[in-house]
């Protein structure tokens, strides 16, 4: 692999790269939002408040072609490893399904991310949701995988949950290192708390020391969570719907330079959605999303008072910040006044009861998550862009030159643990605690930090049936059970135009490298025999 790099050789490297003498290994901060679509930070065109975000895009880069595994836990799992989910042990979700890409746990032959910096010397933390265990909800303790808790997989400290979803006043699972906490106070919510946390390991760091700290949020994952305060910062925001916030977020992004209209036209509404003037209960439909909207705002405010910790700890200049989504927005329409999360008295996604308190149990559904992702079609689990793409910042001011820059280079969340590794000087092993360990599939972003290319590659994708290739500018694409679309991305980067009968031996080229990747990757037909 390419993190294999000498510390001496490294720090020539990075001398060379980045204009500056004998620089120091960067501190690194690496935050994940969880089901965020696309276009919800302000600076990729969103209308939601997201000041500390943009602030990172203008000192830092914005990466347009970036990519995800396109949900929760198999997200987690390819970028704390560096490798795709099924390698790692979590093809699907977190219950073992009898096959070794399916064991629902990361397995013995990965490494994180937090393994491989800390043999480096770096300190390492986490706050924020884990999602990479079995956790079963009613019934924890039988499904308890401790091997691959937080601490047991690298991490020298962990304020979090192991599970992967629940309330934010009294959420599920809750930790702080290898102990489970008592039901929060009135007044908690989880967000903030995430955010505290990880301002607080980096006040408590010890400065001779580079650190890694892991932020995982929760936020904006349905329920549909937040503080009134905070929802009527969006009054009417959104009365006038979901189509016309979709356009506006595409003019956005032509303006801002991050697309451009000919090669990025915005495809039509979800067949799965209705345009706004036949929708009913639309002051309800309006405070969804501006719940959803207040979500969004109150993470990046905690992202704020993180940065403010850097800056009060002098470690903010020489500290690499990479904030990224785990999926698209979700379409889900979370049903029932008892779910498999807890029990909530006015549970459901239902037009009598608006979203936002403790006791209700609302989700965003297809027409708001559509509108977040534009201008991509799709949402969540699915390998469309408007499942598989991520709005990824990079921030490191002694670092990174091209304040504002955009970056439009393919790449995924396997080359997140590549980058960190060669930024660190550190070794990717070939044999951890007595297990041989999987060769990492990413490259190192370094050279894109300065304008550079990578290498052209293959990168893939599969979920729950859903299949796709991208190898330079095409994207080979299956529903499940459906037929393969080819688009060309350089001229049509929101899959509006299948060329798939135009270029059949184009089909086939991918498929095959499709074919041969899920052979050795462990990944099998959807669903399971």
């Amino acid at each position: 692999m390419k993190a294999r790099v000498l510390p001496l050789v490294l720090a020539a490297l990075i001398s060379n790269c980045f204009g500056a003498s004998a620089a120091p290994r960067p501190n690194v901060v690496l935050i994940m939002a969880d089901d965020m679509g696309w276009s919800d930070p302000g600076c990729f065109g969103g209308e939601i408040r997201t000041p500390a975000l943009d602030a990172m895009a203008a000192g830092g880069l914005r990466f347009t072609g970036f990519h995800n595994a396109g949900r929760c836990c198999p997200t987690r799992a390819s970028l704390l490893t560096g490798l795709y989910p099924h390698q790692a042990g979590i093809g699907h979700m977190v219950s073992d399904r009898g096959h070794p890409g399916y064991r629902g746990r990361l397995n013995e032959t990965s490494v994180t991310i937090a393994e491989v910096l800390r043999a480096a010397g770096y300190q390492t933390f986490m706050s924020g949701k884990w999602h990479v265990t079995p956790y079963h909800y009613q019934n924890p303790e039988p499904t308890l995988h401790r091997a691959t808790w937080p601490l047991q997989r690298g991490f020298d400290r962990f304020f979090g949950t192991l599970a992967g979803g629940g309330s934010y006043h009294t959420p599920a699972s809750l930790m702080r290192d290898n102990t489970f906490l008592d039901t929060p106070e009135d007044g908690f919510y989880y967000t903030d708390a995430i955010n505290d946390e990880a301002a607080a390991f980096i006040r408590e760091a010890d400065g001779d020391q580079p650190f890694f700290l892991y932020i995982a949020h929760y936020a904006p994952h349905w329920p549909l969570h937040a503080r009134d305060e905070d929802i009527a910062r969006y009054d009417g925001v959104y009365d006038e719907g979901w189509d016309v916030m979709r356009e506006r977020r595409h003019r956005r992004q032509i303006e801002l330079g991050l697309f451009d209209r000919e090669t990025c036209p915005l495809p039509p509404q979800d067949p799965m959605s209705e345009p706004w003037e036949e929708a009913e209960h639309k002051e309800w439909e309006a405070r969804r999303m501006a719940t959803y909207a207040a979500m969004v705002t109150v993470m990046d405010e905690g992202i704020g008072r993180v940065v403010e910790a850097l800056r009060e700890t002098g470690a903010y200049e020489n500290t690499l910040v990479i904030f990224l989504s785990d999926n698209g927005a979700s379409a889900e329409v979370i049903q029932g006044t008892d779910t498999r999360h807890g029990r909530f008295a006015r549970g459901g996604t239902r037009p009598d009861v608006m979203p936002g308190p403790p006791d209700t149990y609302a989700s965003l559904g297809p027409a708001w998550a559509h509108a977040t992702n534009a201008p991509f079609r799709r949402f969540k689990s699915k390998a469309h862009e408007g499942g598989v793409a991520t709005p990824m910042i990079a921030s490191w001011p002694a670092g990174i030159r091209d304040h504002g820059g955009v970056r439009h280079t393919p790449g995924h969340i396997i080359d997140v643990l590549p980058t960190l590794a060669e930024l660190a000087g550190a070794d990717y092993p070939e044999e951890f605690d007595g297990h041989d360990i999987t060769p990492a599939e990413g490259l190192s972003l370094v050279p894109v930090f300065e304008g550079g290319e990578l290498p052209e590659r293959d990168l893939f994708f599969e979920h729950q049936g859903d299949r796709a290739v991208i190898r330079g500018d095409w994207k080979l694409v299956s529903p499940h059970k459906r037929p393969w679309e080819l688009y060309h991305l350089a001229e049509d980067r929101a899959e509006s135009r299948d060329l798939a009968d135009r270029f059949p031996d184009r089909v086939d080229e991918l498929q095959s490298a499709y074919d041969a990747w899920a052979g050795r990757a462990n990944v099998l037909p959807w669903p399971l025999r």
